[in-house]
């Protein structure tokens, strides 16, 4: 049986405390089940972003997509989060990942480190994290028992197995870094053998944990394949029927959009998709055609 929806909105701007409140709540009202805010040096900060949504909300979940583990001690994040699930009334969801963009390590003065390097600095952090909030005597203590849910962000293959030991969500995205450091959107076959991976790691679980996946661009309108060419430019060495079938890239009416998620759902497994906040009045209609689904 398949899971059932969870739908996500990523948001990267605050403006005023006033209109941080006002997005918030329109995004609770389009029927969004979780409002996240990304980790990147020029965006808001995560913490005290989530807890003023959280405050100007009733029902959505708060959560982070993805903290950049080379930016926190365990000790720190672990205060962090604890506080944050207090202050959001259980609602926190952590979302961690390795980090990518070294500019910004560089602009904060930490070291950016090696693939292997920065895949081992987020085994530790997990590992110490887990440790310190699964300690009764931890204080302060998070609201949820016994700490929110994990999310772990990547595609990599010892990301992968992190996800498989760890996270509660497993979150795939459709970009590869390749050797020159850019990144390029996978293929759909390619995504096939990511989750297969996942699988595999994954195997000897005894509940199956919930699969997401960020939509990257959401085109509304009645012709997918100028959507799909307007797509190509961006997506080097994919073909029209690649971008059309990939769950990166939702194009069409709302029915469309709609049965594209369906399909990815029976393909790859992926039940809670996140989209950016530019899509978020786009994306809404699709939400209200699903929900229940």
């Amino acid at each position: 049986m398949s899971r059932p929806f969870r739908f996500a909105v990523n948001m990267l701007d605050i403006g005023t405390a006033a209109e941080w409140r006002q997005k918030c709540r329109r995004a609770e009202a389009l029927g969004y089940d979780v409002i996240l805010v990304p980790d990147h040096l020029g965006m808001p900060a995560p913490f005290p972003s989530l807890v003023a949504a959280a405050e100007a909300t009733e029902r959505p979940r708060v959560g982070t997509f993805v903290l950049n583990a080379g930016f926190y001690s365990p000790a720190l994040l672990a205060r962090e989060v604890a506080t944050t699930d207090r202050l959001t009334g259980g609602r926190l969801e952590l979302g961690l990942g390795t980090g990518y963009v070294k500019a910004e390590h560089d602009a904060a003065g930490l070291p950016f480190g090696s693939p292997r390097e920065r895949v081992d600095r987020l085994e530790r952090t997990i590992t110490e994290l887990k440790r310190l909030l699964d300690d009764p005597e931890h204080a302060p203590r998070p609201a949820q028992s016994p700490q929110p849910p994990l999310l772990l962000g990547g595609n990599g293959n010892r990301v992968l197995r992190l996800s498989a030991r760890h996270a509660d969500i497993a979150a795939f995205t459709g970009g590869i870094v390749g050797a020159d450091g850019a990144l390029r959107l996978t293929t759909p076959d390619e995504l096939d053998e990511r989750v297969a991976a996942y699988h595999s790691f994954a195997a000897d679980r005894t509940a199956p944990v919930e699969l997401n996946y960020l939509v990257q661009h959401v085109t509304p309108g009645p012709d997918r394949h100028a959507a799909a060419r307007g797509f190509a430019p961006d997506t080097p060495g994919l073909t029209d029927d690649e971008l059309l079938s990939h769950p990166a890239l939702l194009s069409g009416t709302t029915k469309d959009m709609a049965e594209q998620l369906l399909a990815h759902r029976e393909r790859y497994g992926f039940s809670y998709y996140t989209v950016l906040e530019p899509a978020l009045d786009a994306f809404a209609p699709v939400i209200e055609e699903l929900r229940g689904a």
